[in-house]
């Protein structure tokens, strides 16, 4: 039985919530925090912590740097 092969954490893409792709695919989209909000039926306060959190996870400090960098990691389509 051979052992499965890992990538050193490194390489692999980060793991993003099912809430923080909606929050990166809206804010892909052009959306505002506060429309990024209203269309899922939350606060801004609460956009801000996920984009706090995709930030943190992507290792980079704005929203423009987080979608570049997650589509370059094949985490959402360019379209």
């Amino acid at each position: 039985m051979a052992l499965e092969e890992t990538k050193p954490e490194e390489e692999r893409p980060p793991r993003l919530t099912k809430r923080e792709f909606d929050v990166l695919n809206l804010i892909g989209e052009g959306y505002s925090s506060k429309e990024v909000a209203d269309v899922l039926f939350v606060s801004k306060r609460t956009v801000d912590f996920h984009l706090a959190n995709i930030y943190t996870k992507l290792d980079v400090s704005n929203r423009l740097q987080a979608f570049l960098a997650a589509t370059s990691l094949g985490l959402i389509p360019f379209n």
